[in-house]
């Protein structure tokens, strides 16, 4: 396949790494000092999924570098905070036949990527590996806590097509699998996120701090519980009936396994990004003013990792 990764952090990393080494031909865009050290030295793979070093067919630093190609696959890595000016760049070089995969956290990447390009272009997917970028060029596979999965939400790419991608990226050592419930999995992982991810940024604690405080446990537990009020609003089909069944869930199976990791958000906001809290906490405050649900304590937590993202950036340039 003729593959594109636009995104080259971590995600974006590996799975250049990945298919160029499974005999793909991959093509990636990154940021200027990336792509320059990428360019030179190829990518550097660690980790749980074994190591080994490859150089990709080609490094760019935006679309318009590109000679004209008819890409196969285009895996869209992106933060959610770009979503829409990557689409944007990408639509010119998207061919009747190109399918572009969202592989992003949050709400909202596949929508603002499927209004630009249409619903028959644009794959879902839930990613659940983990990776970290140690340096442009250097990239760790932390944990991997299930098979990634895909699918077309509104049932508009044949499975055929799907299962073709979902073969591909298996075959490359990133085990991948067709759903049907593609929005199911999706939100499985917005509430995990949405529950831990901003806490810990804020407090500046791993995971497992904030299920040993009772304190913290009833936040998060408000938290999912106004996660379930809007989706049940929107009638997103989650995989649980309540929120104590996910509370359970979430306390005895998935916790507990992540406990020593720590919030992506809090290293971006610690290197002065900006984080992604609008496609997470933010997205359940404007899902649930459009359906007139009031969502006090996201809200809340959306605010103070604006706060804090505002006062670290103070703080570096005072220093």
């Amino acid at each position: 396949m003729n593959v594109l990764v636009f995104g080259l952090g971590a995600l974006g990393h590996v799975f250049a790494a990945f298919l160029q080494r499974a005999g793909h031909r991959v093509v990636g865009i990154g940021r200027p000092k990336v792509v320059e050290v990428v360019r030179q030295q190829g990518i550097a793979v660690t980790g749980i999924w074994g190591e080994f070093q490859i150089k990709l067919t080609g490094v760019y630093e935006s679309v318009d570098k590109i000679n004209a190609e008819n890409f196969d696959l285009i895996l869209l890595t992106v933060k959610s905070y770009d979503t829409q000016t990557a689409v944007e760049a990408l639509r010119p070089i998207v061919g009747e036949k190109t399918i572009l995969v969202c592989a992003q956290n949050g709400y909202g990447n596949y929508e603002t990527a499927a209004q630009i390009l249409g619903d028959e272009h644009v794959v879902l997917a839930r990613v659940i590996f983990g990776a970290e970028l140690l340096a442009s060029g250097q990239v760790k596979v932390t944990v991997c806590a299930d098979d990634m999965k895909i699918g077309s939400p509104k049932g508009v790419i044949p499975r055929t097509r799907l299962e073709e991608i979902a073969g591909c990226l298996s075959d490359a050592g990133i085990r991948t699998q067709v759903t049907e419930k593609i929005i199911s999995y999706l939100w499985d992982k917005i509430l995990y996120n949405c529950a831990l991810n901003p806490l810990g940024a804020i407090l500046e604690v791993p995971y497992g701090v904030l299920g040993d405080i009772p304190a913290l446990r009833a936040i998060m537990d408000e938290i999912v519980k106004e996660i379930f009020t809007v989706a049940k609003v929107h009638q997103v089909p989650l995989f649980w009936n309540t929120p104590e069944d996910y509370l359970n869930h979430f306390y005895s199976r998935l916790l507990p396994p992540t406990r020593n990791h720590h919030p992506s958000m809090l290293q971006d906001i610690r290197r002065g990004k900006r984080t992604e809290i609008d496609a997470l906490n933010g997205a359940i405050v404007s899902l649930g003013k459009k359906a007139g649900v009031d969502t006090p304590v996201n809200e809340t937590i959306t605010r103070l990792i604006k706060a804090k993202e505002q006062l670290c950036k103070q703080k570096k340039n005072w220093s």
